[in-house]
């Protein structure tokens, strides 16, 4: 199987003591973020993922005694990355033989001697956060899957809707940390679904917007494994309507564009497509890009866009703990940082801004911008 032949290397990896400790102290002792508390999503190394993921841990720690004082925050090296990887590897191992066999006794109860194909893989969007967004595929799928590799974007509410009886998997990436490499997620898919399991891809959002779930697909593919989609409300379709904004508007807004606030290999300036998208007769919706707020917004204004131009950010869109800025395009990047936004943060530009009920000007001021542009 495709997971134990790739990672075959962390099974005879040997675990130094000096390295174990600082994992289990990850999971023993949760790293607590400054803004953890109030996420609804899963940070790194929550208690909650590891409450959801302790089944991989079973030999190694007992996770019960979650201690709920607060802890520092250590850096992740990759030394840590790997030995977890490692300390999951024989409970992994387990459950692809367990899945083996139930399809291997499945397929003998049919009497046709015919060997069994490889189960499914579905790429299941979760939308931006509110578990009720999700589509009721999604819902089903997320109910009766065997087990489910899902992204840190994926809500602790919309995981609390998983079947008793299946598997998380926490493959979730953020800057500076990746639990698991795309290469690694890959052969994940391909290991579960070759040993006949219904395999689930927990995305936030969208799989196919930004979510690289076109990668995954072509992957999967190319290995004979069938793939299917099930759509989520993207984030910039979900928090637009949030907050009342219409992403096209007649007479405002004829398109509207997506773009990421990062370029494919982490640059800090990858927003080259700005020259193009400075228009003002367009919605940009920039998913990523808090970091690069500042750059993007100078760029956008260089390359025409009116420095006065609407625009918003929402940190965690759709949630409990949503957190909104409106500003002009100009003042956009400071108030964001007077406000301490944090990931994840969408950004929507365009002159449809005014148009939401939340927009600070009045309904008269609005009115003469849309007049005025």
């Amino acid at each position: 199987m495709a997971l134990v032949y790739k990672l075959q290397a962390f099974s005879s990896f040997s675990v130094s003591a000096q390295n174990y400790n600082k994992v289990t102290s990850l999971i023993t002792n949760p790293i607590c973020s400054l803004h953890y508390k109030s996420s609804p999503f899963t940070e790194k190394h929550s208690t909650e993922r590891y409450q959801r993921d302790r089944w991989l841990y079973q030999d190694q720690v007992e996770l019960s005694q979650y201690q709920s004082s607060p802890c520092s925050l250590p850096s992740d090296s990759e030394s840590v990355r790997d030995n977890d990887i490692a300390l999951q590897l024989p409970e992994l191992k387990k459950l692809l033989e367990v899945l083996k066999r139930k399809r291997e006794s499945c397929c003998g109860n049919d009497g046709d001697g015919e060997k069994c194909g490889p189960g499914n893989v579905f790429l299941v969007g979760t939308g931006p956060g509110d578990p009720e967004l999700l589509t009721l595929k999604a819902v089903k799928l997320v109910q009766k899957a065997d087990i489910l590799l899902y992204d840190r974007l994926v809500s602790n509410d919309v995981l609390e809707m998983v079947g008793p009886d299946a598997r998380l998997l926490y493959v979730g990436k953020t800057a500076g940390y990746h639990s698991r490499t795309q290469e690694e997620i890959h052969e994940l898919l391909l290991s579960f679904a070759e040993a006949g399991a219904t395999v689930v891809r927990l995305k936030g959002g969208d799989p196919l917007v930004f979510g690289r779930g076109g990668e995954e697909i072509d992957f999967l593919q190319q290995q004979g494994i069938q793939v299917k989609v099930i759509p989520g409300i993207t984030s910039a379709s979900g928090i637009a309507a949030e907050l009342g904004i219409p992403l096209t508007h007649r007479g405002v807004a004829n398109s509207v564009r997506f773009l990421t606030g990062h370029s494919r290999k982490g640059g800090t300036d990858p927003l080259f497509v700005a020259e193009n998208a400075a228009d003002p007769d367009s919605t940009l919706v920039v998913y990523m890009g808090l970091s690069t707020l500042p750059a993007l917004a100078l760029k956008l204004m260089q390359h025409g866009l009116p420095a006065n131009t609407p625009a918003a950010a929402v940190e965690r869109g759709t949630t409990p703990q949503q957190r909104m800025v409106f500003a002009e395009l100009n003042d956009l990047a400071d108030k964001v940082a007077q406000e301490e936004l944090v990931s994840p943060t969408l950004i929507i530009i365009g002159k449809v801004v005014a148009l939401s009920p939340l927009w600070p000007l009045s309904s008269k001021e609005a009115s003469c911008l849309m007049e005025a542009v």
